[in-house]
């Protein structure tokens, strides 16, 4: 962006969600990235129970963590101002520029409070503009959302206050996608279409050739151009705001896979509790030759682990009684007493103590844990955000904090933050597995635990991994993506004189 001026932009909005907007995001900003552009990643209202606790000690969205470091920067809490936490199908935890202000129903937040949410974000996107040369924003959902619009601060309300064009992209795996670019265009207002520059064609299986047929009627029907085609790649992502893929895992396992070094495979099953939130904890083990992760519900499936991890969650109490309620308690249970690892994470190690003391999470007062660790956890209202580092099993190891329950250790043998005893280890650590000694180290103690032959590749590094995925991100956009036309609408604006598809906007 040579001799342009500083603070352009661009919004990514979908059909759907999934369509791929994190990842197109990602893409956009780590080929900017190696442009020279100095880009940041931008998303207004992010709804993930996946979140990442930066430098200063705010909470974002893990996909804004992952996208700013596709960026090559490091990430704030303007880049994501407003996070929801599901705790329920009707309320989240409202996290504004990266601490907890309170729980709010849906009706709540689109009533009113989300109106006035408007100017914050505007204020951080403007921010964010004066020092950056780009500013790529994410929507979320669609667009047409037209019960929501007037409340919109994420996707075309963001894009109107800021003037940013707009590209939508579609998944053409799911089918429909003509139909799903025009439909989107032509419920937005005339003020709105004015900003939709054109479209972006995700996850194509095929021959490209098949699909200019229609990508020109689209362009005579809408006036508007189809910016790229990507193609369907196995592995892709990056963190994600929900769902249960181990991201990293498929980029691993669909490649040229390394054998595993010693006899055995390590298998690890991930207990799937209510409200899962940072899932992401076990990519790294999923990135290891040799480990098998999956994400279990049923007792029976704790028989052939390894190792089970019972994992971070937004509702520990709802999830203590979801493992009792399936049978799974009990497993764990028995798995503990013949010595086979678990290991518990953040709301998971509470699950595993003697007593909870919830007032404010659940409000369910005094709670029997398991019983596997010496531990009693009481729920404060101040939410614990930070970056620790320290050492276990002899390696340096770092990670990140987002609870509110404060855990007094009463015995075991120090781990991190928590403890262990005997094969169950529990700490509050999210991210501690991407730490590679640590990682090896403590597969090799789950290894003999568990009596298996199995040997951590030495070289194996998760932040590598991690980049290559981050550079296929962006070798999507390079080699499929009309990029020149990219560039002229984030320095620009969307071009002048689109034509207005009815009926618009009701």
């Amino acid at each position: 962006m040579s001799g342009a001026k500083r603070g352009g932009g661009l919004l990514v909005a979908g059909t759907t969600s999934d369509a791929g907007k994190s990842v197109v995001t990602a893409g956009i900003c780590r080929w900017l990235a190696r442009q020279g552009v100095k880009v940041a990643p931008f998303k207004a209202q992010n709804m993930s129970l996946n979140s990442f606790v930066t430098l200063e000690g705010a909470e974002i969205g893990r996909a804004q963590a992952m996208q700013a470091q596709a960026a090559r920067v490091e990430p704030t809490a303007l880049m994501n101002p407003v996070l929801l936490k599901p705790g329920s199908d009707r309320s989240s935890q409202v996290v504004l520029l990266g601490k907890p202000v309170g729980e709010m129903s849906a009706r709540g937040y689109h009533g009113g409070r989300q109106e006035q949410l408007l100017g914050i974000v505007t204020d951080c996107l403007e921010q964010l503009r004066g020092t950056y040369d780009a500013v790529i924003c994410e929507g979320a959902g669609s667009p047409a959302e037209i019960n929501l619009r007037r409340t919109d601060i994420v996707n075309m309300g963001i894009a109107r206050a800021a003037r940013f064009p707009v590209v939508v992209v579609g998944d053409i795996d799911r089918g429909g996608v003509f139909a799903s670019f025009f439909g989107t265009t032509a419920l937005l207002s005339p003020e709105d279409q004015s900003l939709i520059a054109g479209y972006l064609v995700n996850k194509f299986r095929g021959d490209v050739s098949l699909l200019e047929p229609g990508m020109e009627m689209l362009r005579g029907l809408t006036g508007r151009a189809t910016y790229g085609v990507l193609p369907f790649q196995h592995g892709l992502g990056i963190d994600e705001e929900d769902g249960l893929r181990v991201s990293l895992r498929g980029a691993v396992r669909e490649s040229v896979v390394a054998p595993p070094v010693g006899e055995d495979v390590l298998r690890v099953a991930v207990c799937a509790v209510p409200l899962m939130s940072n899932f992401t904890d076990v990519d790294a083990l999923a990135a290891e030759p040799g480990v098998v992760v999956r994400f279990v519900d049923r007792a029976e499936e704790l028989a052939d682990a390894d190792l089970v991890v019972v994992p971070g969650t937004r509702g520990t109490v709802k999830a203590l009684q979801w493992l009792r309620e399936r049978g799974l308690a009990d497993a764990l249970l028995r798995r503990a007493a013949e010595g086979r690892p678990v290991l518990g994470i953040c709301g998971g190690f509470q699950v595993l103590g003697e007593r909870i003391s919830d007032e404010v999470e659940s409000r369910a007062g005094e709670v029997d844990g398991l019983g596997l660790l010496p531990v009693r956890v009481r729920f404060e209202r101040e939410k614990t955000l930070a970056r620790p580092v320290g050492s276990a099993l002899g390696e340096d190891v770092a990670g990140y904090e987002i609870h509110h329950g404060v855990a007094e250790v009463l015995g075991g043998e120090a781990f991190l933050d928590g403890c262990r005893v005997g094969s169950v280890w529990g700490t509050h650590w999210h991210g501690s597995l991407e730490s590679d000694g640590f990682r090896r180290a403590f597969l090799r103690e789950v290894a003999a635990a568990a009596g298996r032959r199995f040997v951590p590749a030495p070289d194996t590094s998760f932040s590598a991994l991690r980049e290559e995925q981050l550079d296929l991100l962006g070798d999507l956009i390079e080699e499929h993506a009309d990029t020149d036309a990219l560039l002229r609408l984030i320095e620009g604006g969307a071009p002048a004189g689109l034509p207005f598809l009815p009926p618009g906007a009701p």
